[in-house]
Parts: structure tokens; sequence; C-alpha cells
């Protein structure tokens, strides 16, 4: 080989076995633990079950705000009741029409969210002892 120059020898690394098999057997005992149903699997599908039910709950409390919200405000201002948008009155088009996407942007954002708080729990269930 015509460059003349030595290959330096790979790098070598030290690997505990000790440490790996610490990390591993955690996420192992805690995955045992929930598929045995034991207390603490429990408490942990219990608060996963809990976080999701908040969510809904607050969700659930947007809606009705949202959509519950306009028969109170049209009673209070029935000046605006009797607005008229493009010939359509205003109550017919906000509860008739602009609902529809309002409810798909609150299930689209609970998705998200429950989605968020599996990961969260997988994440919490995976994650090696520090």
């Amino acid at each position: 080989m015509g460059s003349g120059g030595a290959v330096p020898p790979p790098r070598r690394a030290r690997i505990v076995l000790a440490d790996i098999t610490r990390q591993d057997s955690r996420a192992e005992r805690t995955r045992a633990e929930l598929a045995q149903q034991t207390q603490v699997g429990e408490a942990l599908v219990r608060g996963l079950v809990r976080a999701q039910l908040a969510l809904a709950l607050r969700l659930s409390l947007v809606v009705a705000i949202g959509l519950g919200g306009l028969p109170w405000l049209f009673a209070i201002a029935p000046s605006l009741g009797r607005t008229t948008v493009a010939g359509v009155n205003l109550p017919w088009l906000l509860l008739g029409v602009a609902s529809f996407p309002f409810l798909i942007g609150v299930g689209w954002a609970y998705v998200r969210l429950a989605e968020r708080n599996e990961q969260d729990f997988t994440d919490l269930v995976q994650r090696p002892e520090r």
C-alpha cells in the first residue's frame, strides 16, 4: 500500500454488564408488574386512567362552555340573537355551522393529548433506573 501510514488500532470501550442488566431488569420488572396486575402495576394503570379521565373532563368542560354558553349569550343579548349574516340568523350559523369545526378541533386536541399521556406512560414504564 503506497501511503505508508499505519492504521490506528480500534478504540476500546469498557462495557459494564451490571449496568446493562440493572437498566433492563427495572423495565422488565415494571412490565411484569403490569402484566401480573400487582399493586404497583395497578397504581401505574390507575394513574394513566386518571390522567385520561382528567383530560376528557377538561375538554368536555370546554365543549359545554363553548356550545352551552351560546344560548346564554343570546338570552343575555337578544339583539345579538336577531343578527343576520348573509340572510341567516347568527344563532343558526354558530350552532349549525361553526359548531362542527369547533367539535372537530376539540376531538383532534383530545386524540393528540391522549396519545401524549399514553406516550408518557410508556416512557415511564420503559425508563431505566437512574
